[in-house]
C-alpha cells in the first residue's frame, strides 16, 4: 500500500451509494491508505458533509490534506493525477482518455436515471424504463465488444464508472423481473471479472440490504403493491 498517512486522505460516504464506492475502488486500486467515515444518510448529514460539500451536501466526499474535492468522476481523475505510482486508471493518449469520460459520463447520464424510474414506478411505466434500461446495457456490451474490460487488458476508469452500479442493478432487476446475466450476458461475463478484484468485492454493497431498502422506500412511496 502507499505510505500516505490516514489522516492526509479522508472519503465521506454512505454504504449504499454507489458513487461513494467508486471513489472507494479507485484508492484501493492505487493503493491508497485512508479514513473512511459513514455518514447517517439521507436524513442527518453531518456537520462536516456540510463543510466540505456546501454546494450539492452529497457524498462521496475525499478530503485530501484538508482539502475538499466533490463529485465521483471528478475525485477519481484527482486520485489518478495525484498519485502517479501503480497502475493509471486512465489512458495517457489525450483522445483514448477523452473516450474513457466520455463513456463514463455516458453511464451517469443514462444509468444512473434508468434505475431511479425502475424504483419509483409500477406497471406499464416500469416495464417501459426496464426496456429503456435494457436499451442503454446494449449500447454498452456493444461499446465493450470482445474485449475484457473497457479499456482492453486493464481495469480502468470505464470499469469503475459502471462496475459500482453492479450490485444496485441485480437488486433492481429483482424488483422490476429483468436478469443480467440473461438479459445482457456480456456485461455480466465482464461484471463477474471485475467483482474477482478484492478493490472492487471489498466495497460493493449487499444486493440483498440494497432491495430490502428499495422496497421500504417504494411501501412509503405507494408504488409497492
Amino acid at each position: 500500500m502507499s505510505s500516505t498517512k490516514e489522516s492526509e486522505v479522508v472519503v465521506l460516504g454512505w454504504w449504499i451509494s454507489m458513487f461513494t464506492a467508486r471513489v472507494r475502488i479507485a484508492l484501493a486500486e492505487k493503493g491508497i491508505n485512508y479514513q473512511y467515515i459513514e455518514e447517517d444518510l439521507p436524513e442527518n448529514k453531518s456537520p462536516l458533509l456540510l463543510k466540505h460539500n456546501p454546494i450539492y451536501k452529497k457524498v462521496p466526499v475525499l478530503v485530501h490534506k484538508g482539502k475538499p474535492i466533490c463529485e465521483s468522476l471528478i475525485i477519481v481523475q484527482y486520485i489518478n493525477e495525484t498519485w502517479k505510482d501503480g497502475c493509471s486508471l486512465l489512458p495517457s493518449d489525450p483522445y483514448l482518455k477523452s473516450q474513457a469520460v466520455f463513456w463514463a459520463d455516458y453511464i451517469d447520464k443514462h444509468i444512473y436515471p434508468g434505475t431511479m424510474i425502475i424504483i419509483s414506478s409500477k406497471g406499464e411505466d416500469m416495464h417501459k424504463g426496464v426496456e429503456q434500461l435494457l436499451g442503454y446495457f446494449k449500447v454498452l456490451e456493444s461499446e465493450l465488444g470482445e474485449k475484457p474490460y473497457f479499456n482492453g487488458e486493464s481495469f480502468g476508469f470505464v470499469d469503475m464508472a459502471l462496475i459500482c452500479y453492479y450490485s444496485h442493478l441485480i437488486a433492481y432487476g429483482k424488483v422490476a423481473n429483468y436478469n443480467v446475466e440473461k438479459d445482457c450476458p456480456k456485461l455480466f461475463a465482464w461484471a463477474t471479472l471485475c467483482m474477482k478484484r478484492e478493490s472492487v468485492s471489498k466495497v460493493l454493497a449487499d444486493p440483498n440490504k440494497i432491495y430490502e431498502m428499495i422496497i421500504a422506500y417504494r411501501k412509503q412511496n405507494g408504488t409497492e403493491d
